[in-house]
């Protein structure tokens, strides 16, 4: 699934063509992904002028004129593709509809942006701006903000008695990390992903909030990560996944300097992790 990397490089590619420009026509091809759509979503986006584009944790916004917020969730597969961008940014014609397209926006500014997901677990909904949804409402800060802290995270981990790599997963303590980038935020700390998370000194869990925020922005600048489905809006795939440390690296040498260990995979809550036994501790 898409962590926090990907959505942004999604929603950044997405703003040239759709902030400021309004919906001319909404093609909604099915009535469902993996929750049923609003009612009347074509209606209620058709003519609507999207005024700003955010993203909070997996999921990006679209803020409407109207007063209501489109969500859209990725999901496993989900591809948010644009074609016709007048600012030259893209430089594709319009290509012929695709069998997974299920919804497509023709913006006002010759802009089309079409949802693309095979296997169906994205999602798409509309609530009020500002108002609360339920896939956000126990969101913990974004790890990127201000209110993602040293002594923030101190608060939140001290006396779990969870592993650190489920800690940092949980959404509710941090809102956006996955499991790809949780292995490699542990291995730059050296940081055993089973230590229990309210064992771990005060002054080595301040460590981990500089490593997460350069390992996000890391990915971000490489385009997230292409493992299977990933693509940026403009078709292009990320490349993060080629300075892996930890990450399906099974069998690998560590790529600490000094550490004459091998990469190991354990699994965890039925994920796959990747460490280093030798250096993280």
């Amino acid at each position: 699934m898409p962590e926090l990397p990907e959505v942004e490089t999604v929603r950044r590619g997405l703003v040239s063509a759709m902030e400021g420009a309004v919906i001319a026509r909404t093609a909604v091809n099915r009535p469902d992904l993996r929750w049923p759509f609003p009612t009347a979503m074509a209606a209620r986006l058709t003519g609507a002028r999207v005024t700003a584009l955010r993203r909070r944790s997996k999921y990006i916004l679209a803020d409407l004129d109207r007063g209501e917020t489109l969500l859209i969730h990725l999901g496993m597969s989900g591809r948010m593709t644009v074609s016709g961008d007048p600012l030259g940014v893209f430089h594709h014609d319009h290509a012929a509809p695709m069998k997974h397209d299920h919804v497509v926006l023709d913006m006002d500014n010759g802009a089309r942006i079409a949802f693309n997901d095979a296997r169906r677990f994205g999602a798409m909904d509309l609530f009020a701006t500002g108002g609360k949804h339920w896939l956000l409402d126990e969101l913990g800060p974004e790890p990127l903000g201000n209110a993602f802290n040293e002594p923030y995270l101190i608060a939140a981990l001290h006396g779990r008695n969870t592993p650190i790599k489920a800690a940092l997963l949980d959404q509710r303590i941090v809102a956006g990390l996955g499991n790809i980038y949780v292995c490699e935020v542990l291995h730059r700390a050296g940081i055993n992903p089973r230590r229990k998370a309210g064992r771990i000194s005060p002054a080595r869990v301040a460590t981990l909030v500089p490593i997460i925020r350069e390992v996000l922005s890391e990915a971000i600048t490489a385009g997230g990560s292409t493992l299977r489905d990933h693509r940026q809006s403009n078709g292009e795939l990320g490349y993060f996944q080629h300075v892996f440390n930890a990450y399906d690296r099974e069998g690998a040498p560590c790529a600490t300097r000094g550490c004459p260990g091998h990469i190991r995979r354990i699994v965890q809550s039925g994920r796959s992790t990747f460490y280093c036994p030798r250096c993280q501790r």
